[in-house]
């Protein structure tokens, strides 16, 4: 499976976690609507630990990259760019076309 796609539901969470950190926030210092924070506040934390899992069951994880993906918030974006691209690990450049 080429790497564009084998990430790809991580990518999917781990912007899925930013993003609803920042809806999270937002809220908490604007308007604090309670609806806001029971409907965003399950999908962060579902986003944040389906991160963790997939950075756990990447073949390619360092012991780095799993602790960056429990970093709450921001884990799976550094865990992203922690984890190495199969052409690092062959030891070959990517490729441009």
């Amino acid at each position: 499976m080429p790497n564009n796609t084998a990430r790809h539901p991580l990518r999917v969470a781990a912007t899925v976690e930013l993003v609803s950190l920042i809806v999270l926030l937002t809220n908490l210092f604007t308007v604090h609507v309670p609806a806001v924070a029971s409907l965003t506040g399950p999908v962060h934390g579902c986003a944040y630990l389906f991160s963790i899992g997939a950075v756990i069951r990447d073949r390619q994880r360092t012991t780095a990259a799993v602790a960056l993906a429990v970093i709450p918030g921001i884990g799976g974006m550094l865990a992203l760019r922690g984890l190495p691209t199969p052409q690092a690990r062959a030891g070959t450049a990517p490729q441009t076309p």
